[in-house]
């Protein structure tokens, strides 16, 4: 009687296209992340995957994902933990620093090997498998992976970035609240005391600056505008462009007080700044924190309520939609106005 076909096993050259499949799946790094470190460790049968990576415009933050056999055969994916980390980052780093594979056996009979994952030309992290197969088998599988996982996150970040600024396009909102709010949830837990806050930015009177100066000039403020937001809110806050003259961020913050200082601080950078042929530009914001049970359209409805009242009150201020709504200055409603939601 014949194996049944759902069941039998797949052959090495299967394996390694249902594992190229599984990957290419995801329109998400976070998720390509899970996908590439389980792929591997499935594929190869491993005993740990590590994936080391540099985050962020600065190259500064890190972040370190875990696929680790349990005692029931099956694999874990998560966060690396300290200790997982802490034998491997020396060598990841350095192999990242110096773009070079490496690879060492332990006296338990594993094999360690491990490999940059290049982006654009530069190093931009590195992967690490302890598994039973000899270096040679492991390498080639694991050099082979990086460069489809190095490819794929390209077409990725290409897809969810505006093409202008380099800033997170508006479809991606939904996807970096929900990490962003994950991330709440540990602080929650008594990690640190983070909340999260959604803020609306718009540029004011910048109709006029295009149809006085034209698109060109008005191209370089946004670009000016979305350098500052960087360097002002890094990583892991998450900054976007909704079109035209208007930008959201996702920030990370302890209290209200402290995250319309940050903003304050903000549009008083824009305010200063005096453009060789348009002088000065300034910036309206309305900010409201961001429920771990609530949606993005709720919050942005919110923030935009906060933003109109700044701009129908003399533009260039900062607005807190709670801060209204405790002064009652937003009594009798107030309609939204600038973002469209849909």
């Amino acid at each position: 009687m014949s194996a049944d076909p759902a069941v039998h096993e797949l052959r090495p050259e299967e394996r390694f296209v249902d594992s190229v499949a599984q990957l290419t799946l995801h329109r998400d790094i976070d998720a390509l992340d899970h996908s590439l470190t389980l792929s591997l460790a499935e594929l190869l049968r491993a005993r740990h995957v590590l994936l080391y990576k540099c985050m962020g415009d600065d190259g500064v933050m890190e972040s370190w994902v875990s696929c680790r056999q349990m005692e029931a055969g099956h694999y874990a994916v998560r966060p690396a933990l300290p200790v997982e980390t802490a034998a491997w980052q020396t060598r990841l780093r350095a192999c990242q620093d110096g773009q070079r594979p490496g690879h060492s056996a332990g006296a338990d009979g594993y094999h360690y090997v491990w490999t940059p994952i290049h982006k654009d030309g530069l190093v931009a992290g590195a992967l690490m498998v302890e598994g039973g197969e000899p270096f040679d088998a492991i390498s080639k599988v694991l050099d082979g992976f990086s460069r489809i996982y190095s490819n794929y996150v390209s077409l990725i970040r290409e897809a969810e970035r505006d093409k202008l600024t380099g800033l997170f396009n508006r479809s991606t909102l939904d996807r970096q609240l929900q990490r962003l709010l994950e991330r709440v949830g540990l602080t929650h837990q008594g990690v640190a005391p983070e909340r999260l806050w959604l803020a609306i930015l718009d540029i004011d009177h910048f109709k006029r600056v295009n149809d006085t100066y034209g698109h060109l000039y008005g191209d370089e403020v946004i670009l000016w505008l979305a350098q500052q937001l960087r360097s002002s809110f890094p990583a892991p806050n998450a900054l976007f462009r909704f079109g035209g003259e208007e930008f959201v961020a996702l920030l990370l913050g302890p209290d209200e007080a402290g995250v319309e200082t940050m903003l304050e601080r903000f549009r008083a950078r824009m305010a200063a700044h005096v453009f060789s042929q348009i002088g000065t530009v300034t910036v309206s914001i309305g900010f409201v924190e961001v429920s771990t049970a609530g949606f993005s359209t709720q919050a942005l409805d919110l923030a935009d309520k906060a933003l109109y009242y700044a701009k129908k009150h003399g533009r260039n201020q900062v607005r807190s939609y709670q801060g209204l709504i405790h002064a009652g200055a937003l009594d009798g409603g107030v309609m939204s106005g600038s973002v469209d939601l849909f």
